[in-house]
């Protein structure tokens, strides 16, 4: 859900920053970093030791 909610958000970003005469290649790069991070966090999130289940549960 977070990874839909973070692409949907940023796209929506894209759209207004273009809509703003920002150039479109730029604020595409926006998304692309907004997209990156939260794919980027959703990976190692799972894996930091306070998030981890113990052994045999």
């Amino acid at each position: 859900m977070g990874m839909a909610a973070a692409t949907f958000g940023a796209l929506s970003l894209w759209v207004v920053l273009w809509a703003i005469n920002v150039k479109g290649f730029d604020a595409f790069m926006l998304v692309l970093l907004i997209v990156l991070i939260s794919a980027t966090l959703r990976a190692i999130l799972p894996n930091l030791p306070g998030n981890q289940t113990p052994p045999g549960d």
